[in-house]
């Protein structure tokens, strides 16, 4: 119960919303009851000729309470008997029906229209919310956790909870209601035959109760194999071409055939025990009413008969209206145990705290001054280090180029200058102070970041180049792209810069998204500027522009240049090379060419490559 108040606390206005809901339930439920237990006196008009007829009672003062409807009723029904005979009084109880039936689909409507409010704004909020927590998280989170398993949570586990929602408002908040009102019109109408269906009904309880409690345990199983079937089907599609190349079509198959028996399995036992709580619920209802249908009948059958014949009818009509809500009710925790199962997934997600926050009393960075320095700083993903004791000083305007084997750090020393990560060990500061105490998206408004792998989004060129800035210019747009030696073939695209790129730019080659990808970082114009080998999947060619517009990118900016290919960080004011998480050797480019090290040996591979 906990869980499903945590979800409805994500409607708007939800406690304003909950009474109204309750208030037309009531109301709805309430006039149902009077229009089923109308069919007593309409019985009476039909088959009670030629008995004497009651007195009528006085209408007596206005109370909230059964024996004043009764009473008031009885008074204007004998009064109709009296004055103008049965069948119009089977007419003024015919108009009383047609009218609360009127009344109670009315305020069904009301009700239903409250839980749609209800539904959707939670739907909206619960995935915005989930939007807004997860983009906060830590690049790390994103590397431990499957990319399909996070958009099965987003689609699949909120699409469960909005089925929860709308079965659950009406079985676990309404139905309770609805069988507690007609059970006080049963109470009203025969206390000792209510009783008698009190000690059989626990018996419907309790077996649906067994079948709920195991089903709970497998909508969780469910929902984590679909996240990782949808998982699955994100890798396949993105990496299609691979795919293809290494004939691993057969082998993928396999695997989602092995996920989705098992998604079979699971779905095919809840299915089983889901179903078998409806017909199970109506036979166990048969026989109370059967036994209730015997014990009445006996009531009224017998010498000193306790129960008349048109009463006991109408408290059969009314028991029978409580069946479908107790189904209902039990489909509803049903389905409520498959949402929890769901919300719980979306809890967890949006209960993660990020590894990066800010301080309480961080500073906005307005400018950066001086320099960046790693003191000490040592870091690790897990438990081994992946660097060790850097020690390293950039100064404002200089450019410094990591090289190095692969594996060796230099990429995780470049994530630490925006926050991406912080340090195991030491501290990264800026113009002297901790990158910490900084605010964290005030830090990151100084830097620019191109990497190897151009993340561009299925949009314009434009909003691409712009991305960020909603506000900006053609202009601006059009003199970044200039800069960065992407305006040409822009320009000779389909509709220039209003050109859809597809998916990830699918449409476009490695060098053009490259280089939209400097575009932006030109448009940003970061003081510090962050390139992860950003030529080193190039052909020659295009290679040669996408330099050019670096060189263009990197003037009078402090840069940090992470490089494969040595030819193109030799005019660097500094280059570190890293080995096995530390720096191995440190100068410009003539110094450790002139040395026996590994950053020579590297020089000469790369030339005999």
């Amino acid at each position: 119960m906990k869980i499903f108040l945590r979800i409805l606390s994500f409607a708007n206005n939800i406690g304003r919303r909950l009474a109204f809901f309750f208030l037309y339930s009531i109301l709805g439920i309430v006039f149902g009851a009077f229009n089923i237990v109308l069919v007593i006196p309409m019985l009476k008009s039909l088959f009670d000729q030629g008995k004497k007829e009651a007195t009528i009672p006085p209408i007596p003062g206005f109370s909230f309470s059964t024996d004043y409807l009764v009473t008031v009723f009885n008074h204007y029904y004998l009064t109709i008997i009296q004055n103008y005979g049965r069948l119009n009084s089977l007419l003024f109880v015919i108009a009383l029906i047609v009218l609360t039936v009127v009344l109670a689909n009315l305020f069904r409507y009301l009700e239903r229209i409250m839980a749609t409010k209800i539904r959707v704004d939670l739907v909206k909020n619960i995935r915005m919310e989930i939007f807004k927590k997860v983009s906060l998280l830590h690049i790390g989170y994103f590397n431990n956790e499957r990319k399909g398993d996070l958009i099965s949570r987003f689609t699949n586990d909120v699409m469960e909870v909005e089925n929860a929602v709308m079965n659950s408002l009406k079985a676990v908040l309404k139905e309770p209601v609805t069988i507690v009102v007609y059970f006080f019109v049963l109470f009203s109408i025969s206390p000792k035959l209510t009783l008698f269906t009190l000690l059989v009904l626990p018996l419907t309880g309790g077996v649906l109760a067994e079948i709920i409690k195991r089903l709970k345990k497998q909508a969780v199983a469910s929902q984590e194999s679909l996240g990782r079937i949808v998982n699955i089907l994100d890798e396949t599609f993105s990496g299609m071409r691979v795919v293809k190349a290494f004939n691993a079509r057969n082998f993928l198959i396999d695997k989602i055939e092995k996920e989705s028996s098992f998604y079979r399995k699971v779905n095919k036992s809840m299915s089983y025990k889901n179903e078998l709580a409806s017909p199970v619920s109506e036979i166990l209802g048969v026989l109370i009413i059967a036994g209730i249908i015997f014990f009445g009948g006996n009531m009224v059958l017998s010498e000193n008969s306790t129960l008349d014949a048109a009463v006991f009818l109408g408290f059969i009509a009314v028991f029978a209206q409580i069946i479908q809500p107790a189904k209902n009710f039990s489909n509803g925790i049903t389905a409520l145990q498959k949402g929890t199962a769901s919300a719980k997934r979306i809890f967890e997600m949006i209960d993660s705290q990020p590894a990066i926050q800010n301080k309480p009393d961080a500073t906005v960075l307005k400018t950066f001054v001086n320099e960046i320095e790693f003191k000490n700083v040592s870091f690790a993903y897990d438990t081994d280090l992946v660097l060790k004791n850097i020690n390293l000083t950039i100064k404002k305007g200089k450019t410094v180029a990591l090289v190095g084997p692969s594996g060796g750090g230099k990429s995780t020393l470049a994530d630490l200058v925006p926050r991406f990560y912080d340090p195991t060990q030491g501290e990264v500061l800026l113009d002297g102070k901790s990158l910490k105490d900084y605010d964290i998206e005030s830090l990151r408004r100084q830097m620019g970041v191109v990497t190897q792998e151009s993340i561009l989004f299925n949009d314009t060129i434009f909003n691409n180049i712009a991305f960020g800035n909603p506000s900006i210019s053609e202009e601006t747009v059009v003199q970044a792209a200039k800069i960065a030696n992407a305006h040409d073939f822009i320009m000779q695209t389909e509709n220039g810069y209003q050109t859809l790129i597809g998916e990830r730019g699918s449409k476009l080659s490695g060098g053009q998204r490259q280089r939209l990808s400097i575009a932006r970082a030109v448009l940003k114009n970061p003081p510090i500027l962050i390139l992860d080998e950003a030529t080193s999947a190039l052909d020659s060619e295009s290679e040669k522009l996408v330099q050019e517009a670096l060189y263009n990118l990197m003037k009078n900016r402090t840069s940090l240049v992470i490089a494969h290919r040595l030819s193109t960080i030799q005019h660097a004011d500094e280059i570190i090379v890293v080995q096995q998480g530390e720096i191995a050797e440190r100068g410009t480019h003539e110094d450790l060419n002139n040395r026996n090290g590994l950053y020579k040996k590297l020089v000469e591979i790369q030339k005999t490559s």
